[in-house]
């Protein structure tokens, strides 16, 4: 089995030096929990920071440190303690974190920030370039590292290469604010594989590579270069296993425990008692929604006087970026909250809130699980939120209550729990007494099929389904290499070519010899392309045809002077090197002034379409309006045309950006099958690069040289980058340097 490199922020394990000494200790969170399992049963390494800094450790140390970590199948990735200020506390949680969870008025735009992102992206690079190897595979972790794919690419082109983002992902309004989107969304598709958590953070994703890069999706899949990418949504699980059989013992064997947490936790006398737990754990965060979650808490106090002293809230807060302002702000709102709510409510038996500021070992954590009557996870915004996962797994009598945001990843498999959103305090105080209702019956019901769902999807599962499609991606890839169109294969096409005394060339104009302009009629041949064809024409052997979907009037006037064949409008005109413009059948556009209404309410709804007109056909362009207004837009009028023309001899066709409505079976094959047949041919090549080009494709022998610009599924015989290769092989068949 090949090697797995997984790559994160910080080791599964932390380095901690004491009295001289270097100890490993686990480190806490979810990426490093709920992976441990699934990397150590692999051929693994994993790198990441191992959370000791650069300067605190002497040589001697480093070799201690590599080698304990080692044993524990990891690498390390030394950082000054500048480095993370600026690229940790700095710019992945100041400005990264915020503005992902949808914090705009908390994120920082700091170009010393960014440059200290990059420097420290490239450390990882250059520490994962010295170990790993061309059939090793990488998986690359979370929002600090989103540069980390491309700089792996551009040194192992052909590595496997997998990304997965463990905080949401926003929407292309909110991640347009960011001034490094293009940096970044060009790093993260150096990977092969990127996933999401829910298809809400891949659609999103998708509408800004679409918006800011102008790449279309297909079947999740977008075409970067010469990769098709995938783009896939990963529910993260747990170890399932691991919770169910630590509550499992906590439940049989827990009356000591059980007298500690009743004690500490919901009666201050040391007394036995109904009372409900309601827990509250999370991070310390200001996505997570503690304060909103305390006013509810506070809100369903004052209306249920009937639940006093029957109802105690465990609020854990773990410590988290302490340095950061936000942070310590919220730390004194969350202190001054529960000392608000206790005083007002509590009496000399009952404290309504019991409040921690700590982090607690795994055991005690699943004893809270099991213990508690109620979990409140009620995040803002949340990438995925395990803490649900985690609570439902452990309650083996499958009693308790989930209340779970809607804004929690998580959502979207758990939907019997109590659904709320976070910012309507009434509807999660209604919520809690809710829970407080709920039979035994009803809860061991809802809560037992997503126990089941959770099972059959733990984390093993998850980091396996990647892995699987992971594999499929590069396959698919490899498959889509296996056309490229290689310099023995040129060579070969070129010394055919010279021996060839009848040949023919068809060339497609648009994306194949000029590049894509989102200014279409700007779109004009150049000097080299011009000087290409001029000494390709002037060959007596070679017959030369630009076939495109531009007008008549258009080619002539582009390349009028040159002794060139010319089809246009896709098929419909044709025009030898002497001769002059003819049809390929006689064509009725009576059909035009119907049509043309509809396009141009079109081109009112959408601002920077326009409409290019052809003798024999009509088509709506795109290129410069917004890209996600002019998908929707296309599909809309694909629909409402789809009718209209049902009694028409005229189809649609989708091309790169435009609708083309033009009449049925007149294509570019027809045009060279009917005007240019020729059995004395002893050479063929085409070049295309889209739909329009299949039916050249197709109607072509065997023998011919098919080659399609760009890597995608097609009957050409070849596949080639991008223009600029066009250009090499011509000037190549025209000996020209």
């Amino acid at each position: 089995m090949r090697r797995l490199i997984i790559v994160s922020n910080r080791l599964p394990v932390s380095i901690v030096k004491k009295r001289g000494e270097i100890k490993v200790n686990p480190s806490v969170g979810g990426l490093a929990t709920g992976m441990k399992t699934f990397y150590k049963t692999h051929d693994s390494l994993w790198f990441g920071w191992p959370g000791i800094n650069q300067n605190q450790i002497s040589v001697k140390d480093k070799a201690v440190v590599e080698e304990k970590l080692l044993y524990e199948k990891c690498k390390p990735v030394y950082l000054t303690k500048h480095d993370l200020n600026q690229y940790y506390y700095g710019f992945s949680n100041k400005t990264l974190w915020p503005l992902f969870h949808y914090f705009p008025q908390y994120t920082e735009y700091r170009e010393d920030m960014w440059q200290s992102y990059e420097k420290v992206n490239k450390i990882f690079a250059k520490a994962l370039l010295k170990e790993i190897r061309e059939d090793d595979i990488v998986w690359i972790h979370d929002y600090h590292l989103f540069l980390l794919p491309q700089l792996i690419r551009e040194k192992f082109p052909q590595i496997s290469i997998g990304f997965f983002l463990h905080i949401p992902f926003p929407s292309y309004e909110v991640f347009r604010l960011l001034p490094w989107r293009i940096q970044i969304l060009e790093g993260i598709l150096g990977a092969d594989l990127i996933g999401f958590h829910t298809y809400d953070y891949q659609r999103h994703f998708l509408s800004a590579t679409r918006r800011l890069l102008g790449y279309d999706a297909h079947l999740n899949q977008i075409s970067v270069e010469h990769r098709d990418v995938k783009i896939d949504a990963f529910p993260m699980g747990i170890d399932y296993d691991r919770f169910h059989d630590m509550a499992m013992q906590v439940s049989k064997n827990s009356e000591k425990r059980r007298s500690r947490i009743k004690k500490t936790v919901m009666d201050a006398t040391g007394k036995q008692s109904e009372r409900k737990l309601i827990l509250s754990m999370d991070r310390l965060d200001y996505s997570k929604g503690i304060p909103a979650r305390l006013q509810a808490f506070e809100r369903f106090l004052e209306r249920n006087k009937r639940y006093h002293e029957k109802v105690s809230m465990f609020l854990l807060a773990v410590p988290s970026r302490t340095n950061v302002d936000q942070y310590r702000e919220l730390k004194s709102t969350v202190d001054e909250m529960v000392g608000r709510i206790n005083g007002n409510f509590g009496t000399i038996d009952w404290m309504p809130i019991r409040y921690f500021y700590r982090s607690l070992p795994f055991d005690q954590i699943v004893e809270l699980y099991v213990h508690s009557d109620i979990a409140l996870v009620t995040p803002l915004r949340d990438g995925m939120n395990l803490i649900a996962k985690e609570f439902l797994v452990s309650k083996t009598d499958s009693q308790g209550v989930l209340i779970l945001s809607e804004m929690a990843g998580s959502v979207k498999e758990l939907g019997e729990a109590i659904i709320v959103n976070p910012n309507d305090i009434n509807n999660m105080a209604e919520s809690i007494e809710e829970a407080l209702r709920i039979s035994k019956e009803r809860q061991i019901k809802g809560n037992e099929i997503m126990r089941k769902r959770l099972r059959r999807y733990d984390v093993t599962r998850w980091a396996n389904e990647f892995m699987k499609t992971l594999t499929e991606t590069k396959e698919l890839q490899q498959k889509m290499l296996s056309k490229k169109m290689n310099d023995n294969i040129i060579e070969e096409m070129a010394n055919a070519y010279k021996k060839a005394k009848n040949r023919l060339i068809l060339l497609d104009y648009d994306g194949t010899m000029i590049p894509f302009n989102r200014e279409y009629y700007k779109s004009k041949p150049d000097k080299e392309i011009m000087n290409i064809l001029e000494n390709l024409s002037k060959d007596e052997k070679t017959c030369t045809v630009v076939i495109s979907g531009r007008d008549k009037d258009t080619l002539e006037d582009w390349f009028g002077k040159l002794p060139l064949c010319k089809i246009a409008e896709h098929g419909v005109w044709i025009k030898d090197k002497t001769g002059k413009w003819e049809m390929i059948e006689p064509l009725s556009n009576a059909w035009k002034d119907e049509i043309r209404t509809v396009l141009e309410r079109f081109v009112d709804r959408t601002p920077g379409s326009a409409i290019e007109e052809k003798n024999y056909s009509l088509v709506w362009h795109y290129r410069k309006a917004d890209q996600g207004m002019g998908l929707i837009r296309a599909r809309e009028m694909k629909d409402e045309l789809t009718t209209l023309l049902a009694n028409l001899n005229v189809e649609i066709l989708e091309g790169n950006k435009v609708i083309e409505i033009k009449s049925i079976g007149v294509n570019k094959g027809r045009a060279v099958r009917s005007k240019l047949p020729d059995e004395s041919l002893d050479f063929i090549m085409a070049i295309g690069d889209d739909w329009s080009d299949e039916f050249l494709y197709e109607v072509l022998p065997d023998s011919a040289y098919t080659i399609n610009v760009g890597f995608r599924t097609t009957q050409a015989k070849y596949c080639i980058n991008n223009v600029k290769s066009t250009r090499n092989i011509l000037k190549k068949l025209a000996n020209i340097n």
